[in-house]
């Protein structure tokens, strides 16, 4: 493992900001380089409120602009790709939150209310850029335009929760989505049913991403431990499979400067940057979080720069370049923390996953 340089002198090697809530989704402004959103939920998700966070990143911290209260936990937030204030979070609720953060407080701009259990993902469409994509606990998938008051599609064909769904950086109609039922499924919204499925683990896959770089590759991430890339071409097999964590991997981001690295956060308290184009591909892990690392971006803007957040209570940014964390040459790992709420966090060897678990109360 190569050694990254020193920080420069006077630079604050990672700058930290307190949540108060347990973090869930961080995302950088597609439209300002220090623009940070932050989707958090109390208690861990499992009961209580939810908090929006918009943040600037200055150069020594980082300054809460705006915090939208919510009365159930979010769990995920994308930014509008036409509207620069505009953000969607997904919330326990079953409902999706859309925020105008040019206001300074108060209720959201919409509330779109049609997902029967938490909805755990959404991802804005980066080439028609006036929908999104929402993936639920229902087991189902909805496509949204936010200037109307219904979604425009919906798929029911996964077996079990829908943990994350993206859009393809490329296609503007294809998105994809993963599910506990273990499989990655390819989607064209102009179809009624995916165009391909691929049993991607044998486990519940909670994460994926797609390269930025090349059209045709996946990455999943599962409570197995492994990352698996896959050519949707030939899902017969991974091309690559990733080992390196001791618990569930909970997200996924490929890098937007770099074809060959991927970053991946997971239960076990870490965050891993991999550089596949090496032959030992775990070129950094960071170990700076104190329990469950559930948020992860990197910034189109500023190559190198990232931020993660987690049930800490915390979220940091800082470049890989020249802000190493301290504790990023390896720390040991500890053990997870004792709470493992939800069916994504269970342990790989209790077999196949049980019927969806009630709402909570």
């Amino acid at each position: 493992m190569n050694p990254l340089p020193p920080p420069p002198p006077g630079r604050n090697p990672m700058k930290r900001f307190r949540t108060h809530f347990n973090g869930y989704s961080v995302e950088f402004s597609p439209f300002e380089e220090n623009k940070l959103a932050c989707a958090s939920a109390q208690h861990f998700g499992i009961i209580g409120n939810g908090r929006q966070y918009i943040l600037d990143v200055l150069e020594n911290e980082i300054h809460q602009m705006r915090a939208y209260d919510s009365r159930d936990g979010l769990y995920d937030c994308s930014w509008s790709e036409e509207n620069d204030a505009h953000i969607v979070a997904a919330s326990g609720d079953g409902s999706i939150k859309l925020w105008d953060t040019n206001a300074p407080a108060g209720p959201p701009l919409k509330s779109f209310e049609e997902h029967t259990h938490e909805v755990y993902s959404v991802d804005w469409n980066l080439k028609h850029k006036d929908s999104f994509v929402s993936g639920s606990w229902d087991d189902t998938l909805k496509i949204w335009n936010p200037r109307q008051p219904r979604s425009l599609r919906t798929w029911k064909e996964h077996q079990y929760c829908v943990y994350a769904s993206i859009w393809s950086p490329h296609l503007p109609d294809v998105f994809a989505s993963v599910s506990g039922d273990y499989t990655l499924k390819i989607w064209d919204q102009n179809n009624p049913r995916s165009v391909q499925t691929i049993h991607a683990h044998d486990y519940e896959v909670l994460s994926l991403d797609w390269n930025k770089y090349n059209e045709h590759e996946v990455a999943t991430g599962s409570v197995d431990k492994t990352i698996r890339i896959w050519d949707i071409r030939n899902p017969e097999r991974p091309i690559t499979q990733l080992r390196g964590h001791s618990y569930a991997v909970r997200r996924l981001k490929w890098s937007p400067h770099s074809e060959s690295m991927i970053a991946s956060s997971s239960y076990d308290m870490s965050l891993i940057v991999w550089d596949l184009a090496l032959e030992n591909p775990l070129l950094h892990r960071m170990d700076h979080h104190t329990e469950f690392v559930v948020g992860l971006d990197w910034n189109m803007f500023i190559e190198g720069q990232m931020a993660s957040c987690s049930w800490d209570e915390s979220l940091c940014v800082w470049n890989l370049h020249n802000m190493p964390p301290p504790s990023m040459m390896g720390a040991p790992h500890r053990a997870p923390p004792p709470h493992m709420p939800g069916p994504s966090q269970r342990p790989p060897n209790q077999g196949p996953p049980p019927p969806i678990p009630p709402r909570r109360k």
